[in-house]
C-alpha cells in the first residue's frame, strides 16, 4: 500500500466516523422512531443498516459516474448540494407530518368520563381511554408500518458531502483498486458508527422512566426529527 493511499484510507475512516456522529440526521430519526413505535433489536438493526447503505451508496454511484466520464468536481458537488436540500426538506417534512399525527393520536387517546346509570338508579362514572384495553396492539397501524420506508427514501436522498471530494476523486489517481478500498472504508464506517450510535442511544432511553408520556411518544418522535431536520438545513449540522 502506497502512502498516498495509506492516509486516504485513514482519512475514510476518520471521516467516516466523525461526519456520522456530528450529524444528527443520521441517526435520531432511527432513535426517535424506534422508541416511539417500540422496534425490536432486529427491526431497528435492519431499518438502521439497510438505511446507511442507501445513504452512501447514492453518493458512491454518482461518484463512480463522476470519476468514469471525467464530469468535473464541481458540478458532482453542486448535485450533491441539491441532494442534500432535498433530503433536509423531507425530513422537516417528515417529522412535522408525523408530529401532527402524533398530536392527533395522543388527543384521541385522552381520557374522559363516562356516565353509567343502573336499574336501581343509581349513577357512577369512570375515566375511559380508546387505546388503554388493547395496549400495545396499536403499535403496528398502516402508518407506522410505512414509517421505515420513509426514512429510507429520505436517506437514498441523502448525500455524504465529503466522500466525493475528499476521498473518491484522489483515490482515483491511485487506481480502481484504491478507489474500491477507500470507498468501502468510509460506507462500512459510515454505517457501523450510525448503529453504534443508535444501539448505544436507545440502551440510554430506555433507563430513563418515560411512562408518564408514552401516549405522546408518537407526537415527541415526530418533534425531534422535525427539529433534526432543521438543524441540518438552516445550521449545516
Amino acid at each position: 500500500m502506497s502512502n498516498e493511499l495509506a492516509v486516504l484510507s485513514v482519512t475514510a475512516l476518520s471521516i467516516g466516523f466523525f461526519h456520522t456522529l456530528l450529524g444528527p440526521d443520521h441517526y435520531i430519526p432511527f432513535i426517535a422512531m424506534a422508541k416511539a413505535g417500540e422496534w425490536s433489536k432486529r427491526k431497528t438493526f435492519f431499518i438502521t443498516f439497510l438505511s446507511g447503505i442507501g445513504h452512501v451508496v447514492g453518493s458512491i454511484v454518482l461518484g463512480l459516474v463522476g470519476v468514469s466520464i471525467g464530469l468535473a468536481l464541481n458540478i458532482v458537488e453542486d448535485i450533491e448540494a441539491f441532494r442534500g436540500d432535498i433530503a433536509g426538506w423531507l425530513i422537516i417534512s417528515f417529522g412535522l407530518v408525523y408530529m401532527i399525527w402524533g398530536i392527533k393520536r395522543a388527543i384521541k387517546n385522552k381520557k374522559h368520563t363516562h356516565f353509567h346509570k343502573h336499574e336501581d338508579g343509581t349513577i357512577h362514572l369512570h375515566d375511559h381511554g380508546h387505546h388503554e384495553s388493547h395496549a400495545h396492539v396499536h403499535k403496528e397501524t398502516a402508518s407506522t408500518k410505512f414509517t421505515p420506508w420513509v426514512l429510507f427514501i429520505i436517506f437514498v436522498f441523502g448525500p455524504c458531502e465529503a466522500l466525493i471530494p475528499i476521498l473518491m476523486y484522489p483515490a482515483a489517481n491511485i487506481g480502481m483498486s484504491g478507489l474500491i478500498l477507500v470507498t468501502m472504508i468510509f460506507a462500512a464506517t459510515t454505517i457501523a458508527t450510525m448503529l453504534l450510535i443508535v444501539f448505544v442511544s436507545i440502551y440510554g432511553v430506555s433507563l430513563i422512566p418515560l411512562n408518564k408520556f408514552e401516549k405522546y411518544s408518537h407526537a415527541l418522535a415526530g418533534a425531534i426529527i422535525l427539529i433534526s431536520g432543521l438543524s441540518v438545513q438552516f445550521l449545516g449540522l
